[in-house]
């Protein structure tokens, strides 16, 4: 399908979301790149102004058959945030914390919050989100579940937590098709998984598609994934198989907007360190120093 004239697309946005619409040179420009050295300049901007938003947008994109990509901070450093696409840009207003369940430990945010701000409200309740990347004040939640990320900080999650990477710490997510499928993923039984795909209609299409890929292709995930706690490249199949839950959520993360649009993410929290303290080790060269490194880790 080609893509419709510019402004009928950019007129049709307008009409349609409180946000803003930005086709001029200047914006697209500014949202050209991100923390890489690649440069994709963007059809155009959108910031929406709330979930609505970013529903009606997908929509008419869907109907003038226009590439759509979900943007956060802007901190890619492999160019995931630059296409010749309708940006979204979620990190102005799409930005909250919608709750912090202290029970269950989970977290449920928009897309655009960062980071820091998760972090801020967890703390008051002694808990804190695992995964940690260096630019922690002012990534984007949405960000780094697109981009499956970990940080330094992250193999305190390792040990004491699910995992050092954000699709390990990603309990379910609400996504959006670009067709305008709006539901919940997480994990899956066998049982609930029959029923989805019984009950038919566009989920029960997709929950087929992707248990037949599962099924055609489980020997192969499990004999050449490779068995490392950071692995991100690529996208998650093994959390496909029925020993990982069929946990269509985790499936999703690190997919950099490819699959769907995520809309709201509900994450999992673990204690917050009652203390830190800071250890300097020197070494003569980065190279003893990395050969070291497993043997830090030891002491967890």
């Amino acid at each position: 399908m080609a893509i419709a004239p510019l402004t009928d697309l950019a007129s049709d946005l307008r009409r349609v979301i409180r946000g803003e619409v930005r086709f001029d040179r200047g914006s697209r420009a500014l949202y050209a790149t991100d923390g890489s050295n690649y440069r994709q300049v963007p059809i155009g901007v959108v910031l929406p102004r709330d979930l609505d938003d970013v529903v009606a947008t997908v929509e008419v994109c869907h109907q003038h058959g226009a590439p759509i990509l979900s943007r956060g901070g802007g901190t890619s450093l492999a160019g995931q945030c630059c296409n010749v696409a309708v940006v979204m840009d979620m990190s102005k207003y799409v930005d909250r914390v919608l709750s912090i369940d202290t029970t269950r430990r989970l977290a449920r945010v928009e897309p655009g919050v960062v980071l820091d701000t998760l972090q801020h409200e967890a703390a008051g309740h002694g808990l804190i989100f695992g995964p940690d990347p260096a630019t922690h004040n002012h990534c984007t939640l949405g960000g780094m579940l697109g981009n499956n990320s970990c940080g330094v900080h992250a193999v305190m999650s390792q040990f004491y937590g699910p995992g050092s990477r954000t699709s390990d710490n990603t309990h379910r997510l609400e996504v959006l098709t670009y067709d305008g499928l709006r539901m919940w993923v997480g994990a899956t039984a066998e049982e609930e998984l029959r029923r989805i795909i019984a009950d038919g209609g566009r989920r029960g299409q997709i929950y087929a598609a992707l248990l037949e890929l599962r099924d055609r292709y489980a020997g192969l995930i499990r004999q050449r994934y490779p068995k490392i706690p950071r692995r991100v490249s690529g996208y998650n199949l093994d959390e496909l198989l029925p020993e990982h839950g069929f946990n269509v959520a985790r499936a999703l993360v690190g997919t950099e907007s490819t699959c769907v649009t995520i809309l709201q993410a509900e994450m999992m929290l673990i204690d917050r360190p009652k203390a830190r303290s800071l250890l300097v080790l020197g070494y003569a060269d980065v190279y003893a120093a990395g050969d070291h490194v497993p043997d830090v880790l030891a002491f967890r």
